[in-house]
């Protein structure tokens, strides 16, 4: 039965004899699947930003956590191995206790389950650090994709599109990929 708030989908066959069109409808999809979702997406550009939405730290802190858990989460396992080469990595370059490092590491899971795409995060650490700190990053990333001892495709791609967006050229992006597997003792 098919009710009001449904609208259809049309597709076209070519009828090639005649060569004329035939609209057929094939399926219904509920108006609330696309309009709702829609409409809470402006509501939200108007609304500004939330306060239960985690606040980026000025030192870009937030947005290397983000990138990290996202690169951990491409290969659709993210297991203890990855979330502690994260934690490792972040104490490690921000030098945080316990307590801050938790707090980061739910903040930037949270905040990376809302992210839409890579240029806010990658813009904000490339607008906040230096070179040097953006190679770090580079390096911290290949230290999280490689925890689980495997490299899949989309990690290597996100490694590299990470890369070109905060100014890395590919020769040091692959030297710190060098230098990663040489301290996971991985043979590359």
């Amino acid at each position: 039965m098919i009710d009001a708030s449904s609208t259809p989908i049309e597709t076209r066959q070519i009828n090639k004899q005649n060569k004329t069109h035939k609209n057929l409808v094939v399926d219904y999809i509920p108006v609330s699947h696309y309009v709702k979702p829609m409409l809470n997406r402006i509501k939200n550009l108007f609304a500004g930003p939330q306060a239960d939405a985690p606040a980026l730290p000025e030192d870009g802190r937030l947005a290397a956590a983000a990138l990290l858990v996202r690169a951990a989460r491409m290969d659709e396992q993210y297991d203890r191995s990855e979330i502690d080469a994260i934690s490792a990595c972040l104490h490690r370059h921000f030098e945080l206790n316990a307590e801050e490092l938790a707090t980061l590491l739910a903040d930037a899971e949270a905040a990376e389950t809302e992210a839409t795409d890579l240029f806010k995060w990658t813009r904000k650490f490339a607008d906040t650090n230096d070179h040097t700190a953006r190679v770090e990053l580079i390096e911290m990333l290949w230290e999280v994709v490689y925890a689980d001892g495997v490299l899949s495709d989309y990690e290597a791609n996100l490694l590299r599109r990470v890369a070109g967006l905060i100014y890395v050229p590919d020769r040091e992006a692959g030297e710190a990929r060098l230098r990663v597997l040489k301290r996971l003792g991985i043979e590359g």
